[in-house]
């Protein structure tokens, strides 16, 4: 597992393809489609997340996009969309917006799309 340690902030795109952990502030999207995702308590991401499986601790502002499950631990304050299979929402997290299970295939497809234009572009 990698981990962006509480003193790195990114302002841009984050992509892996290993597991990776983000303590740090992070201003842009997150990819990360064959890995677990883990947010840290210290974490704060203002950008969309597109990942297997994402697991929150710290604070999100956007879309979050996961194949798996997406799982809003106590302490966490997220605001934007969830687009998962699977949603956990523990006792004491903070959640403002929708949870759209339905429409995971075509964002999932769409932001496959859109990553072929930026490599190809």
């Amino acid at each position: 597992m990698t981990t962006l340690g509480r003193t790195i902030s990114v302002k841009g795109e984050l992509r892996s393809s290993e597991d990776l952990m983000v303590e740090g502030r992070v201003e842009g999207p997150v990819f990360c489609e064959t890995g677990s995702l883990v947010l840290g308590a210290s974490a704060e991401v203002r950008g969309d997340i597109i990942g297997r499986d994402v697991t929150v601790f710290g604070r999100v502002r956007g879309k979050i996009v996961a194949s798996e499950y997406v799982d809003l631990r106590s302490e966490s304050a997220v605001t934007g969309q969830i687009l998962t299979k699977r949603f956990i929402l523990d006792d004491g997290a903070e959640f403002q917006g929708r949870v759209e299970p339905q429409h995971l295939e075509a964002a999932l497809r769409v932001a496959r799309f859109q990553q072929k234009q930026r490599e190809a572009g």
